[in-house]
């Protein structure tokens, strides 16, 4: 078992801090400060360099990498900043996935390859107003007629709602009762009958948009089904994947955090030496460093278990409940080592710890990966409903 990386993931992690932090700074600064999403033509850069379908097979225009590689990637650009990062967790974990692993082949070459080279967005549509946790409660239903479904609907707190080119949308597709009637289209958005609600205002998150999607009679070609009523396991299998990107957003946060205060602890002064002299501070780095680290290896493990194909439901549980908690604590430990600068927003702190926390929102909360590896752990679901 060895813990160091290859060679060749090492360059690959080098040339991707060179371009997040020489190219990307100044950009998440201004999206920070615009709330707006990153521009196009960088989706094309991003895709151009390699950084877009890292773990998609090359047959559909990927590098055919694992998935290492890609939550290599991902940590570097997302310490910089969740939203230049946000291309890349959405090709890399994110429901274009789903696509690859699960679709036709057809409609994968047809959409994969767009991805991976910076033709297009796509986004997932999962929750709604009364279906978040419990998902298996949704109510959007794609009705078949003739070779179409006739989608209804509405969607709730859809990263990349109104932003994103298509949408691969979780639906009931039969009068099946929970998961059994469950399964995925995939959803342009110039369809007829696809509108969107007002852009949300989040806590942190800013630079990726949000906002309710509608379908009113979007009628969707059979050709777009992702998978039928009853593929509801697949997509949760497709989003154990997307936890260990949730992960590693976490994780890169949290490091950025404590690269922010480790080299700020040596600079600042008080009672006529460094902060970083006080035993109190060096207690406090050192807990930051051990979460740090702890969270990296879940993540890893998780990846690595997986080599080429889906995380387990254990292992991304783990490092996603693992890494939501430690960058709480360490974003908030970082803020409180840098006192008044911490917490002004000029030096970007009090970001870390606003973006951090949603993502233990985000993507399954807390509690609920918590109540995923229970389940793991003694070979059964426990049912929530009673």
């Amino acid at each position: 078992m060895d813990f160091r990386l290859t060679d060749d993931q090492q360059r690959l992690r080098d040339t991707a801090r060179e371009f997040a932090t020489g190219e990307m700074t100044g950009i998440a600064k201004r999206l920070e400060a615009e709330d707006e999403a990153l521009p196009r033509e960088w989706i094309k850069r991003y895709a151009e360099m390699g950084f877009l379908g890292i773990n998609v097979a090359e047959q559909y225009g990927g590098l055919g990498l694992g998935n290492l590689e890609a939550l290599i990637v991902l940590e570097e650009f997302a310490k910089v900043s969740p939203a230049v990062a946000f291309p890349i967790f959405e090709s890399a974990v994110g429901p274009i996935r789903a696509v690859e692993h699960f679709a036709g082949s057809e409609l994968a070459g047809r959409v994969v390859p767009k991805v991976c080279a910076g033709e297009l967005v796509c986004a997932v549509a999962m929750s709604e107003p009364d279906a978040g946790t419990a998902l298996t409660d949704l109510k959007t239903r794609a009705v078949e007629d003739g070779d179409h479904f006739v989608l209804n609907g509405q969607k709730r707190w859809c990263s990349g709602g109104g932003h994103a080119d298509a949408y691969v949308v979780y639906t009931k597709l039969s009068d099946a009762p929970g998961a059994k009637g469950i399964g995925a289209l995939y959803v342009e958005k110039d369809m007829p009958g696809v509108s969107f609600g007002e852009r949300e205002k989040l806590m942190g998150f800013r630079g990726i948009p949000s906002a309710d999607i509608f379908f009113d009679d979007v009628r969707v070609p059979k050709a777009n089904l992702i998978v039928p009523a009853g593929g509801f396991r697949q997509l949760m299998e497709a989003f154990d994947l997307e936890r260990c990107g949730n992960a590693t957003m976490c994780l890169a946060i949290a490091q950025a955090a404590l690269d922010q205060a480790l080299a700020y602890v040596q600079e600042r002064k008080a009672f006529g030496k460094s902060l970083v002299e006080f035993q109190a501070v060096q207690m406090k780095l050192a807990e930051m460093a051990m979460r740090v680290e702890a969270s990296r290896l879940l993540i890893w493990r998780a990846a690595k278990n997986a080599e080429d194909g889906l995380p387990s439901v254990l292992d991304s549980s783990l490092a996603k409940c693992f890494a939501n908690e430690m960058v709480r604590d360490v974003a908030g430990a970082g803020l409180q080592v840098m006192g008044a600068y911490g917490y002004a927003k000029e030096y970007g702190m009090e970001q870390k710890l606003r973006d951090g926390w949603g993502w233990g929102i985000a993507g399954g909360a807390i509690d609920i990966q918590k109540t995923n590896i229970a389940a793991a752990l003694v070979g059964r679901r426990f049912d929530q409903r009673r």
